[in-house]
């Protein structure tokens, strides 16, 4: 058995190496390094597989972030709600554009965005609301958006770890996580279910003048080449991270699909252990499993880490300490917000090697030992 990790991507190359190094040579016997035709034909390919009308490529899912909030011309101390219990970026774009993060807790079964505490955050000031679909499980968009609509608050989807996700409103109707909000954002970070072998990132939406603007900032805020309307920044996804995840946007749902097998061993595994519960699965969504997250009770998961790590097995804790009580947020006074559930699986959530190409075998050495540590 090969050493353990979290994600293998080598294995996963070599399943696509053709491709893959055919995709970079023609890159590079191009030369069109920057703004190549792979980038939008990329975009256009996305476009399709979410289901949205367009498609901004970038340098990463921070920047999409950023360069979402700019375009909805928000000032200086706008409030914005998001989850406190997520990855930093999704709050640090707010911090640094000097808006004012509100911090809501989430549900305690699917991790993602409570809409009652988002709802009892709302005020005169709220400007944008972020709900970030967690772990590769969507946020109760349909909730959410009901909430978001009534007030006219815009609500941009933080995707950046559940592409190829869907989501099924009440109605019956199922969409792709990343088509619901004003804008959507994504990372194609190594590591995601769909990654480049770099930083990448992209915009998504369907609103023509929204699709305009978004293109505008991540170009140094110009339409017509050295003539500037808005400060933009400089944000580009380069032509050969596009054109790698061209090669592999076709095998996203067979990517995705191995995730669940993996997420449903485990899940068989673990099912009806006093010490550990399992990952949920929302009948609205289709969980694609960035990350396979269990909470641990009557059991230290910090022990359980260590001694996982023994027998050389990895594991992560995502995330140790919640936005709202990080030191780069110390100014905005927001340590002492009361968030219940984000404060208990912050304590107890572990996340175990998940990718596309773990093996039976894995499987089997991750769950038999997990299980005798907690005998």
């Amino acid at each position: 058995m090969q050493n353990l990790q979290m994600v293998d991507l080598k294995r996963q190359y070599g399943k696509i190496k053709p491709q893959i190094d055919a995709a970079i040579q023609n890159v590079i016997d191009n030369t069109a390094f920057i703004g190549g035709k792979d980038v939008s034909l990329l975009a256009d390919e996305l476009a399709a597989y979410v289901g949205v009308k367009h498609v901004i490529p970038c340098a990463n899912g921070t920047d999409a972030l950023q360069i979402a909030l700019m375009a909805l011309g928000l000032k200086p101390g706008d409030e914005v709600i998001t989850p406190s219990f997520t990855y930093i970026a999704t709050v640090e774009v707010v911090a640094l554009l000097g808006l004012k993060p509100v911090f809501v807790d989430v549900h305690p079964d699917s991790f993602t965005m409570d809409p009652a505490s988002m709802k009892a955050a709302i005020t005169p000031n709220t400007k944008a609301i972020i709900p970030v679909h967690l772990y590769g499980q969507c946020a109760d968009m349909d909730a959410i958006l009901a909430i978001a609509n009534e007030h006219g608050i815009p609500v941009i989807e933080d995707n950046a770890q559940a592409i190829g996700g869907t989501y099924t409103f009440p109605d019956g109707r199922t969409v792709k996580t990343g088509s619901m909000g004003l804008i959507s954002c994504t990372s194609f970070f190594p590591s995601k279910n769909l990654g480049c072998y770099g930083d990448g990132g992209a915009i998504f939406t369907n609103d023509d003048a929204m699709a305009e603007k978004l293109k505008m900032i991540a170009n140094h805020g110009q339409k017509v080449k050295y003539y500037h309307e808005m400060v933009g920044c400089n944000s580009r996804l380069d032509t050969i991270q596009a054109a790698i995840l061209r090669v592999k946007l076709p095998h996203l749902d067979e990517y995705c699909a191995a995730r669940r097998a993996a997420a449903d061993f485990y899940d068989n595994a673990f099912k009806g252990h006093p010490k550990l519960t399992v990952p949920y699965r929302a009948p609205y969504a289709y969980h694609v499993f960035h990350q396979y997250t269990l909470k641990v009770t009557g059991y230290d998961r910090d022990t359980l880490s260590k001694k996982l790590a023994e027998k050389g097995i990895p594991s992560m804790i995502y995330y140790p300490v919640p936005s709202h009580k990080q030191k780069m947020l110390e100014s905005y006074g927001t340590a002492d917000a009361y968030l219940p559930v984000t404060a208990a699986l912050n304590a107890c959530v572990i996340s175990l090697p998940m990718h596309t190409e773990l093996s039976k075998e894995e499987l089997e050495y991750i769950t038999g030992n997990l299980l005798d540590i907690l005998a």
